[in-house]
C-alpha cells in the first residue's frame, strides 16, 4: 500500500503535461512565437503555460532579452529531462500504432552475429519481404549473445549456443562445414593453392578469435591444418604474409579482392561459390560434428503469427 501511496504523490507532484509540452516547444527553438506556431496556439497560451510551469517548479526557466529567450541553467536541467520522456513516449506511441493499431504492422527483432546478418541474411530477407509485406524486421547483430544491452528481448535468436536464455524454443540447424576459399583468378596467378601444402605456404587471411569467446569453438589456420596433419609452423619465415582479423565479412571481402585464401563457413560462402565469385581450390573440408547453429525463438510468442511465418521462412531456406 506504501508503495502505491509514494506512486501516487509522485503523480500528484508532477507538472502539467501540456504545460511541460509547451516548455520543451519554447526551448527548442529558444522563442515563444516559434512555440506557439509549432503547437498551432497562441503566444499568450505559451507564455501562461511556462508561468504556470515555472510558479510549479519555484523558479525561473528561461531568460527573456527581447524577442528570444534562452533557458537558465535549471531551465537546463528540466529540458534534459522532458526531451528524454517525451522521446521515450513519442518512441512507445509509435510502436503500439504499429504493433495494435487499426492497420498495425508486425514487427519482429532478430539477433544473430555480423557475419551472419552480412552473408546469409542480406541475400535471402528480400524474399521474406515479398511474401510478408505486413511484417517489418528489427536486425541486431551481436558477438555477445549472453550480455546485450539491458531492455533487449529479441523475438528471435540464430546462434551457436544451444540455450541462449530462458524463455526459448530451440531448434537445432546445421553444423558447420568449413573449407578453403579464394577467386579464381587467385587460384590462377598462384597454382600453389591447389595443394595444401601450397595454401600452407601461401598468403593466408584468418579469422581471429578476439571477441569470440561465447564460441563453442575456434577454428583458424593452424586447426584446420593440423586435421589435415600439417603444421602451420612449417611455414617459410619470410614470403606470403598472414593476415589475422575479427570481422568475417571483411575476410571474405578480402578474399573477394584476391588478396589471398581463407577458410570459408559452407553457409556463408556457397552462395558465393555458386556465383563463381569464389572456389574451392582443394577437396579437403571440416565438419563440425559436436556443434549446431541454432534457431531461438521466444517461447511466449510460440503461437505470434509474425514469428510463425519467419521461422518456416527461415527453416525453409536452402542449406537450413
Amino acid at each position: 500500500m506504501t508503495q502505491h501511496a509514494n506512486a501516487d504523490q509522485m503523480l500528484l507532484k508532477m507538472p502539467s503535461l501540456r504545460a511541460v509540452k509547451c516548455f520543451v516547444a519554447a526551448a527548442r527553438h529558444q522563442s515563444f512565437t516559434r512555440a506557439a506556431e509549432t503547437l498551432c496556439v497562441t503566444q499568450a497560451a505559451i507564455s501562461r503555460q511556462i508561468r504556470e510551469l515555472e510558479e510549479h517548479l519555484g523558479t525561473p526557466l528561461f531568460e527573456r532579452t527581447g524577442r528570444s529567450v534562452k533557458l537558465t541553467p535549471a531551465g537546463s536541467i528540466f529540458f534534459d529531462a522532458a526531451q528524454l520522456s517525451f522521446i521515450n513516449l513519442a518512441q512507445a506511441a509509435t510502436r503500439i500504432r504499429k504493433d495494435y493499431g487499426s492497420n498495425a504492422r508486425r514487427t519482429l527483432t532478430l539477433c544473430c552475429t555480423p557475419a551472419f546478418s552480412a552473408l546469409w541474411m542480406s541475400r535471402r530477407l528480400p524474399s521474406f519481404f515479398d511474401g510478408n509485406p505486413d511484417i517489418d524486421l528489427d536486425l541486431i547483430t551481436t558477438q555477445n549473445f549472453l550480455a546485450m544491452e539491458p531492455g533487449i528481448y529479441p523475438d528471435v535468436f540464430i546462434t551457436k549456443i544451444a540455450r541462449v536464455r530462458d524463455g526459448y524454443v530451440t531448434r537445432p540447424l546445421f553444423h558447420d562445414r568449413i573449407y578453403p576459399v579464394c577467386t579464381p583468378g587467385y587460384l590462377e596467378t598462384h597454382p600453389e593453392a591447389g595443394s595444401l601444402e601450397g595454401i600452407r605456404d601461401g598468403t593466408l587471411l584468418n579469422l581471429s578469435p578476439y571477441g569470440r569467446s561465447q564460441i563453442a569453438e575456434h577454428v583458424d589456420w593452424s586447426v584446420w591444418l593440423a586435421i589435415h596433419h600439417l603444421d602451420i609452423e612449417d611455414r617459410p619465415g619470410t614470403g606470403s604474409h598472414y593476415f589475422n582479423i575479427n570481422d568475417y565479412s571483411l575476410l571474405i571481402q578480402m578474399v573477394l579482392n584476391n588478396q589471398g585464401v581463407a577458410l570459408g563457413w559452407d553457409h556463408l560462402v556457397a552462395p558465393l561459390i555458386e556465383e563463381g565469385r569464389l572456389l574451392r581450390p582443394v577437396e579437403q573440408e571440416m565438419v563440425l560434428e559436436e556443434t549446431r547453429h541454432y534457431l531461438a525463438y521466444r517461447e511466449d510468442k510460440e503461437d505470434d503469427d509474425a514469428l510463425i511465418r519467419f521461422r518456416d521462412w527461415f527453416l525453409a531456406q536452402e542449406g537450413i
